[in-house]
């Protein structure tokens, strides 16, 4: 596998984080959202791969403990989209997928980064920050990315549920640098702006 160069495609990367079988298998396995972000993370990848030149796409797959969901090497830990032969796949076992993974050596500092997958509340969240903090400009779309309901054990416990914690991701993450779209811009996100 070639290792990012100098070119405008280098620059841009589109990472998929943790979309995975597990978590996007229906409720209450996967998340509330599964059906949704599955088509609509299928429509941002068939973006960036028509896209002419297409970003650098890498797909990050979560490592889960045994009995996870994700545990390695079974049903739940497997890519739902198959990468192409040129897309580098990088196992993580942290949050901050920058963190422990050869990620850093295949994302230049300076490239825009589009980031989508699972879950907001960790994996997104983490290396969304991660990112920032290598300088990298960084772009979320909402629609394209999710987590499960929260069960809340404090102040009275009660559930906060997924599109909530989700709402509050991409303000705590805005406020920090991120730049959300929609699913409605996909058109152009890969595209010459």
């Amino acid at each position: 596998m070639p290792a990012p160069d100098d070119s405008d495609a280098a620059r841009r990367v589109l990472l998929c984080l943790d979309i995975q079988a597990g978590v996007l298998s229906k409720p209450p396995r996967g998340v509330p959202s599964a059906g949704v972000l599955r088509r609509n993370l299928g429509q941002v990848l068939a973006a960036a791969r028509a896209a002419s030149p297409p970003p650098l796409i890498i797909h990050v797959r979560n490592t889960g403990e045994f009995g996870d969901v994700d545990a390695p090497h079974t049903p739940g830990w497997q890519l739902v989209h198959t990468p192409l032969p040129h897309e580098p796949v990088v196992d993580k076992r942290k949050n901050n997928a920058f963190a422990g993974s050869k990620l850093g050596e295949l994302i230049p500092p300076d490239a825009e980064i589009v980031i989508v997958g699972l879950q907001s509340d960790f994996s997104v969240r983490a290396t969304c920050s991660a990112a920032l903090g290598r300088g990298n400009e960084v772009l979320l779309i909402h629609g394209a990315h999710g987590t499960y309901d929260r069960i809340e054990v404090l102040y009275g416990g009660g559930v906060t549920s997924a599109a909530q914690i989700e709402n509050d991701i991409e303000g705590e993450l805005q406020e920090a640098g991120v730049h959300l779209l929609d699913m409605k811009d996909l058109n152009a996100i890969f595209h010459d702006r």
